[in-house]
C-alpha cells in the first residue's frame, strides 16, 4: 500500500495527465486511477474534488457541467493550456526523481 504522502504527491499530474487524454468527470478519474494501478490507488471523492477544485482556481484546468441521459448533471473536467506547461514540469520533475532512485538502486543489491 502507497502512503498518504506518495499518493498525494501523485495526485495532481495523474490528473494532468488523464486530462491531456480527453475531458473526464471525477468518479470516472477515481475508476481510471485505480485500475491503472492494480487497485494499489484508492482516491475518494473527499480527497479529489479539493484538488480538481483548487486545479481549476490556479488555471490548469476548466470544468462544464453536461447533462447526462437520466437527466442529472455531471462536472466534466478538461486541460488548459496552462495545465500542460505545469504536466510537463511535473514530468521532468518525476522523471528526475525516478533517475536518482534508479540510480542509487542500481548500485545496492538488495
Amino acid at each position: 500500500m502507497l502512503t498518504k504522502e506518495l499518493v498525494a504527491a501523485s495526485t495532481e499530474p495523474l490528473i494532468l495527465t488523464l486530462l491531456s487524454k480527453g475531458e473526464n468527470y471525477g468518479y470516472a478519474l477515481i475508476q481510471e486511477v485505480k485500475r491503472l494501478s492494480g487497485d494499489e490507488i484508492e482516491w475518494t471523492d473527499g480527497m479529489l474534488y479539493p484538488v480538481l477544485h483548487r486545479m481549476e482556481d490556479t488555471g490548469w484546468i476548466k470544468s462544464r457541467w453536461v447533462e447526462i441521459e437520466n437527466g442529472r448533471k455531471r462536472k466534466y473536467y478538461s486541460i488548459k493550456k496552462d495545465g500542460h506547461h505545469a504536466l510537463k514540469e511535473k514530468r521532468e520533475q518525476w522523471a528526475l526523481i525516478s533517475s536518482v532512485f534508479n540510480a542509487l538502486w542500481k548500485e545496492q543489491h538488495v
